[in-house]
């Protein structure tokens, strides 16, 4: 199967094999590793009880979970990556903004996956951290130049071989032989409780902006409604699943390491299926480092065409992800300390930056344009869309503003608002709650008519080429 010659251009009908099916275990298995036991343990690291923590979890990913989804069915709508699209509300250069929140986010989750994978290697099989880093690191980035069809193949085989091991782990959890003792303590504290939903809620929303490079291969006919469900249980099921499993090894083994609780209590099930177990885990997580190391490319060729135009070939392909694998290598070897910490100060962080952009992305998408673009405006400057898109921008803006006095940042930031509160986070609800009545408000007298000969008008001259790509 060779290297994908597609990245940020249209993908042409002809070339759209991609199954529907598929998205469901691509999604669950995406979401089928120790950064979602990792998750499972902040609400107990703050007090919080197996129960409550399992319960925010769930609520969160529900709630981040729908965000994602409904983004999904754009790549089958349109043939593009997500952040092209976001183009027609941001404009063609003024999308940067969101493309760096996030650009950030995805190196983001790559340093802090990194880093628990090395530490996790080391504490378990005294591998050398910098050493892991590097070998994670790589395998990762093979993995994102092959592209598209190797990403799906490989999140197939690894489903299939991880979901009988954690179903044998989780049995013998609900029988009681998976060891362990229920630890004293831990209760009801809403700060605790926000916190561990603003995770969970992050941990799939922080997918929304390249949920659609996933499925941009699937035919035009496919059901909307079957993308969105597809994907909405993938990604919901694994990540409910293993947010609970989480909050029981926290609770009952005593260690704030999450490969070393799962290792741990697999041993308990019998001898030497703890070590395949976290084996299992190990590639499921190196994999979706590689399916992120593939849209950091996407998102950052975006930003250079945006700024510059270029032909993405191949070879700047395999030059932007060699850049990214080094910064987020860099990075992560640089660090060092509590995993768990980054993990919770990580998603936070991304969900505050990327709220506003789903909010106006999602209503401009849904209830404004109804999915009706020009498709070759988005690849020309000076276009249907501009440049800049004032709309997008402003209202971005204002999400983002309005949101900083609630921030709760642990260790970190704690806004003046959120203080008042009790440490409780809902910088995030705030966020696309103005984000939303903002673009609203700025689109009150935007028509959709008015775009529909363009709409119509078919791509000719340079907008032809724009949409192509090389295969070199």
């Amino acid at each position: 199967m060779p290297i994908e010659r597609r990245s940020i251009t249209f993908v042409p009908e002809h070339e759209r094999h991609g199954r529907v099916i598929d998205q469901g275990p691509f999604w669950f298995l995406s979401n089928f590793h120790f950064f979602a036991i990792a998750i499972g343990f902040v609400g107990p690291s703050l007090g919080l009880s197996l129960g409550y923590t399992a319960l925010a979890g769930t609520c969160g990913i529900l709630i981040g979970t729908t965000f994602q989804a409904f983004h999904a069915s754009q790549g089958a709508e349109l043939g593009l990556p997500q952040m092209i699209q976001s183009r027609a509300q941001f404009g063609y250069r003024g999308v940067v903004v969101p493309l760096l929140a996030t650009f950030v986010s995805l190196v983001g989750y790559n340093v802090v996956s990194t880093i628990i994978i090395s530490q996790g290697l080391h504490t378990l099989w005294s591998v050398n951290r910098t050493m892991g880093a590097v070998g994670i690191s790589l395998l990762a980035a093979v993995l994102a130049v092959w592209g598209y069809d190797w990403l799906h193949r490989v999140f197939r085989i690894l489903f299939w071989c991880s979901l009988p091991l954690f179903s044998l782990l989780s049995v013998a959890v609900l029988a009681g032989k998976a060891g362990g003792t229920m630890a004293p303590g831990g209760g009801f504290n809403a700060a605790a409780f926000i916190t561990q939903l603003a995770s969970a809620v992050s941990f799939n929303v922080t997918a929304a902006p390249y949920v659609s490079d996933y499925s941009r291969y699937l035919p035009t006919r496919t059901s909307r409604t079957a993308i969105i469900v597809n994907v909405f249980l993938g990604s919901a099921l694994s990540a409910i699943w293993l947010i609970a499993l989480g909050a029981w090894l926290a609770t009952h083994l005593g260690t704030a390491d999450g490969l070393m609780a799962l290792r741990q209590s697999g041993d308990s099930v019998a001898p030497g299926v703890g070590s395949v177990l976290a084996i299992a885990s190990i590639a499921a997580l190196v994999a979706t480092v590689g399916m992120n190391a593939y849209s950091a490319m996407l998102t950052l060729a975006t930003m250079v065409d945006s700024i510059r135009s270029v032909q993405p070939a191949r070879t700047m392909r395999i030059v932007l992800i060699a850049v990214i694998t080094l910064l987020w290598s860099w990075v992560a070897i640089s660090l060092s300390g509590n995993a768990i910490g980054y993990v919770n100060e990580m998603l936070v962080m991304m969900l505050y930056f990327l709220m506003p952009w789903t909010a106006v992305n999602l209503i401009d998408y849904f209830f404004l344009r109804r999915g009706r673009y020009s498709i070759p405006d988005l690849f020309i400057p000076h276009g249907l869309y501009g440049a800049w898109g004032g709309r997008g921008l402003i209202a971005y803006a204002i999400g983002f503003i309005a949101s900083i006095p609630f921030f709760v940042v642990p260790n970190v930031y704690t806004g003046e608002a959120a203080a008042r509160l009790g440490g409780v986070d809902l910088g995030w609800l705030v966020s696309i709650a103005t984000a939303s009545a903002a673009y609203l408000a700025l689109s009150w007298r935007f028509d959709p008519a008015a775009e529909s000969a363009a709409i119509a008008r078919p791509p000719q001259g340079s907008n032809t080429a724009r949409m192509s790509e090389e295969n070199s």
